[in-house]
């Protein structure tokens, strides 16, 4: 088995254009290994953006048909979304290559380096993202493997979800979802949030627990989460709204139309950003940053350029009156955060929203009701679409048209519009000015696209 990164020269990526391996992919490469992949998102003679910005990278990218794959290849990669009867690792197995999950993978580069892993069930790659930012603006020259896309990076053209920087640190995203977290053992633990997502509250607690335990240097956790605060190691470490026991306490927040206001440690920041979320965000990358040695007057003045990530609370325009915000809130505590986020900016929010997997959207469906009719205000509107169907094999047992009933027996507004193409059609007699429309899922690759178009149209 793979024990270090100079085990190995040669790696293929089954599933390379998802966000988590893209990004594992380009910093191997950036490293000088040799890299390609494959995706079922390729096809023959149809252009892929993803496939011409690895291409730009200079990793080979091939069909799904197992011809990427030769003797030479010394590591298969596969995520957690490829099932062992795909093709390409049955032939894997028959030339006998080394296979290695995405997440182990992501292990063994994080001991390579001084690692900060952002743990939580939401928040890591915006916290990840502002923690890299202040880093960079303090000539530390860190690394990154993010899950989503770092705009001042998208905008040199790249998918922007990795940088390889020549300094010590690397920054990771720890996540809970498949259990990995529990597989790192980083220079610095940091824990964001637990909320109910893919797994019980119970589950999550053990899962943290043994992250917190494997962590080599600070544990530095969020003492405004009844939940986190449990696990905090030092308060003086920690991070906090609010919250006076914390070392690095937010306080005086202040929402000004697009730029909130936050005080610390007698540091003003302001940074281009909404909601209460944000400054929490932001206060664990201050307080992460800080103890590595970075001033808190050079916090400030990078969060106060910084540029924000793709699809996270991403302000698309405003057209005839309207604001248009597209994020990638898909628990039942983030669709919450993301909804009252906006409420501060308008006198109306219509927020749509297309749940991802049915199982997950089983498992979650009285929390996305209570979550989401506890946002809504009497003015505001809740729309979805139908389930985004992630692949595999699965039981489709339940339809958004469920959650749209529930939250209209609670006294909501809530309607269902089968298929998203239609949305702007029945929306548009709603969309008057002085209203923010909220779009919100996520893992869909089409979901760029939809809201672009959808602004485009409106």
């Amino acid at each position: 088995m793979i024990q270090k990164l100079d085990d190995f020269q040669n790696v293929f990526f089954i599933g390379v254009a998802g966000v988590g391996m893209s990004a594992i992919a380009q910093y191997l490469k950036g490293i000088g290994k040799n890299v390609s992949g494959s995706d079922r998102y390729f096809h023959p003679d149809q252009y892929n953006k993803t496939k011409t910005q690895l291409e730009a990278e200079g990793i080979n990218c091939f069909l799904q048909d197992g011809s990427g794959i030769t003797e030479n290849t010394e590591l298969i990669v596969v995520s957690t979304a490829i099932e062992d009867t795909v093709y390409e690792v049955q032939k894997a197995k028959e030339l006998q290559i080394p296979i290695i999950r995405r997440s182990e993978l992501l292990a063994v580069i994080a001991k390579s380096k001084k690692t900060v892993a952002v743990a939580g069930t939401s928040g890591k790659s915006t916290t990840s993202a502002m923690l890299y930012q202040i880093l960079v603006d303090a000539k530390l020259q860190p690394s990154i493997i993010s899950g989503a896309g770092l705009t001042s990076i998208i905008k040199e053209g790249k998918i922007g979800n990795a940088a390889v920087g020549n300094g010590d640190w690397l920054i990771i995203e720890a996540d809970e979802s498949d259990g990995s977290v529990v597989q790192y053992e980083p220079e610095i633990g940091l824990l964001l949030n637990i909320d109910k997502d893919h797994q019980e509250i119970d589950e999550l607690i053990d899962l943290f627990t043994v992250f917190k335990n494997n962590t080599r240097g600070l544990f530095i956790v969020n003492q405004f989460n009844t939940l986190t605060k449990m696990l905090s190691e030092n308060a003086q470490h920690d991070f906090g709204f609010e919250d006076t026991q914390a070392g690095y306490n937010a306080t005086d927040f202040k929402q000004d139309g697009f730029v909130l206001h936050f005080n610390m440690s007698g540091q003003h920041f302001e940074m281009i950003a909404i909601g209460r979320h944000s400054v929490e965000n932001a206060a664990a990358a201050v307080a992460v940053a800080n103890q590595i040695g970075v001033s808190l007057e050079t916090c400030a003045e990078s969060l106060k350029h910084y540029e924000g990530i793709y699809r996270r609370h991403q302000i698309l325009g405003q057209k005839n009156g309207v604001w248009i915000i597209d994020d990638y809130a898909h628990n039942p505590a983030k669709c919450a955060a993301s909804i009252r986020a906006c409420q501060p900016l308008a006198e109306r929010v219509i927020a749509w929203f297309q749940p991802h997997g049915y199982k997950p959207t089983k498992f979650l469906r009285n929390d996305f009701v209570q979550e989401i009719s506890d946002a809504l205000r009497p003015q505001d509107e809740i729309w979805m679409s139908e389930i985004y169907y992630v692949g595999g094999t699965v039981i489709k047992d339940i339809s958004a048209n469920d959650l749209v009933n529930d939250i209209i027996s609670k006294g909501k507004f809530a309607r269902f519009v089968e298929d998203r193409n239609h949305l702007l059609e029945a929306l548009r007699p709603e969309l008057k000015p002085g209203t923010v429309l909220l779009l919100m899922g996520a893992r869909d690759p089409s979901l760029e696209k939809f809201s672009s178009d959808l602004f485009e149209n409106l």
